[in-house]
């Protein structure tokens, strides 16, 4: 951790991506099918304006970068994609993918092109990738390009559920270009001038399922096995095994990680929006924050994504069901390296099992208590879920108004209960059936603690731990949003600050952790979001 820190243009850059990958043979950003390999270099497009709106200091500590460097004038030119650093090899990734459920053929990178891989203080491989940054090969009818609004949420998604502790990609900075983009946000034939912006987005990598897939698509099984051995060998070196269970053993430790993440999602309420194989990543990573959304009310039907809105494959509750389709479309691509079809079966089952185990601890930590192992105590969890159903509840506020819920004996059902009904939204309507399965729910939850003879503080502290005080909820977005588009990027600032401390009080910005306002309810940005970006 005793590194110096360094100025940009002394970032030591090692890409093990396009060093040990087969490249396109041809140059240039002209749309076509690149076969037998896994990238095309192609270089980012130069914007005539770039400002640095915002950064994130973490991942600026992370690469070692020195934190004056944002002051410096050339500083912004790299991460507008302007000025290439020595080492840099820029270049967009060739994958493929199932989208809503069908297979789409070739989409690969068609508006982030990966700058190069920079080695972090602690030795890791960091991909560095402007999302934004102009055409490659794979870009299809469109323009390669990103705009503002979507620029921001993913800026500040990718941070805040850093802070949360879900697996993310990240994000190191937020530049615009001062230039518009054409973009029909509703798909409604209207489209309009945006201003166009760039994130510089950070991972280990950003392989993803669909880059298998394409390949195995082809029938082209010398890149797959090429690319298979390569993510072994980069990202789970400790699969030693030399013969082909070594992609069981792959598929096996995705699934796990594929199965880690989705269970964080569900605990604090995200929906990703578009869960295809594209976007699905090999390291268990949130990645592409499209159309994302997170539950106010406590919704399993929920989808924040319009052109999801009428099958709803992708929303909330059925995350996990999601996760299991795509890494059978994984399994599917190892097959031709693997030749049997029960070991892979074996790892499917793996993971719908670490889904279930992980599910079951992650719902017992956000009540308190140790395990679900008692049925009592699993019949509490269902409970807790099917209360929130009874009447609109906010979700973020009605686990984190548990945890301050007194258990003690002596105090009467409805002082208990008080707290969680100022997660209800639209109380002064609720019935009296409504308001009474609150009543027992905080009962019953009591009563066990007392039972288990919990501590209070302590109990209050271990759920605090895990049911966050604030998300970054779509209209406090679509604020930062409002206000950047009017040149003041004040609320971006406000909003990173807010989200690095999620499990705090923070009393000071309490107001981001009442109920969703009510003109947030219908608001474009608030409630849905296209994919238009």
């Amino acid at each position: 951790q005793n590194r110096t820190m360094v100025m940009i243009d002394d970032l030591r850059f090692d890409n093990r991506f396009t060093k040990s990958l087969p490249a396109d043979s041809d140059i240039g950003t002209e749309r076509r099918q690149v076969e037998q390999a896994c990238y095309s270099r192609v270089k980012p497009a130069v914007v005539t304006e770039p400002r640095l709106i915002a950064h994130s200091a973490e991942m600026f500590e992370l690469l070692g970068l020195e934190s004056a460097e944002i002051d410096r004038p050339g500083f912004v030119e790299v991460l507008a994609g302007n000025r290439l650093l020595a080492g840099m090899d820029p270049h967009a990734a060739c994958y493929g993918g199932h989208q809503f459920g069908n297979w789409a053929g070739q989409l690969g990178d068609g508006r982030a092109i990966g700058l190069g891989e920079v080695v972090d203080i602690n030795g890791r491989h960091r991909m560095l990738q402007l999302k934004g940054a102009g055409p490659t090969p794979y870009s299809r009818t469109a323009d390669g390009l990103a705009v503002l609004r979507s620029s921001i949420r993913e800026f500040l998604c990718s941070e805040a559920m850093h802070h949360l502790g879900v697996p993310t990609t990240r994000a190191l900075s937020l530049v615009t270009t001062g230039e518009e983009v054409v973009r029909d946000m509703l798909y409604n034939g209207n489209p309009q001038l945006e201003p166009g912006a760039i994130v510089c987005r950070v991972a280990p990598s950003f392989i993803r399922f669909g880059n298998f897939e394409i390949f195995a698509s082809r029938g082209d099984h010398q890149t797959l096995q090429c690319l298979a051995d390569f993510v072994i060998a980069t990202e789970f070196p400790h699969i030693e095994d030399p013969s082909p269970n070594r992609y069981v053993a792959l598929l096996k430790e995705v699934g796990e990680r594929t199965a880690d993440m989705v269970v964080e999602w569900l605990r604090v309420g995200f929906v990703h929006g578009v869960m295809n194989t594209d976007n699905m990543s090999i390291l268990g990573l949130t990645i592409d924050y499209g159309p994302y959304g997170w539950l106010d009310d406590y919704d399993p039907n929920w989808t924040p994504n319009t052109t999801d809105a009428q099958h709803r494959r992708y929303r909330y509750g059925h995350q996990a069901n999601i996760a299991q389709w795509n890494l059978v479309q994984l399994a599917n691509a190892l097959y031709p390296l693997v030749e049997e079809v029960e070991p892979l079966q074996d790892a499917i089952h793996h993971y719908a099992d670490r889904f279930q185990a992980k599910w079951s601890q992650m719902m017992a930590s956000k009540l308190g208590i140790s395990s679900l192992n008692d049925p009592g105590d699993r019949s509490l969890a269902d409970e807790a879920l099917s209360v929130m159903q009874v009447v609109e509840t906010d979700m973020t506020r009605f686990w984190r108004k548990l945890g301050g819920v007194d258990c003690s004996a002596s105090l009467g059902a409805a002082e208990r209960t008080e707290p969680l009904l100022g997660s209800i939204y639209e109380r002064e309507s609720a019935t009296r059936p409504q308001i009474s399965a609150f009543v027992d729910f905080a009962q019953r939850w009591a009563a066990r603690h007392r039972e288990l003879g919990t501590n209070d503080l302590e109990r209050q502290m271990s759920m605090d731990a895990v049911n966050p005080k604030y998300v970054l909820r779509n209209y406090m977005a679509q604020l930062a949003i409002e206000r950047a588009e009017q040149d003041d990027a004040s609320m971006i600032e406000e909003l990173l600050d807010l989200v690095r401390r999620p499990y705090d009080e923070q009393p000071e910005r309490n107001q981001f952790a009442s109920l969703r306002p009510e003109w947030a309810r219908t608001k474009v940005g608030c409630s849905q979001l296209s994919c238009s970006s």
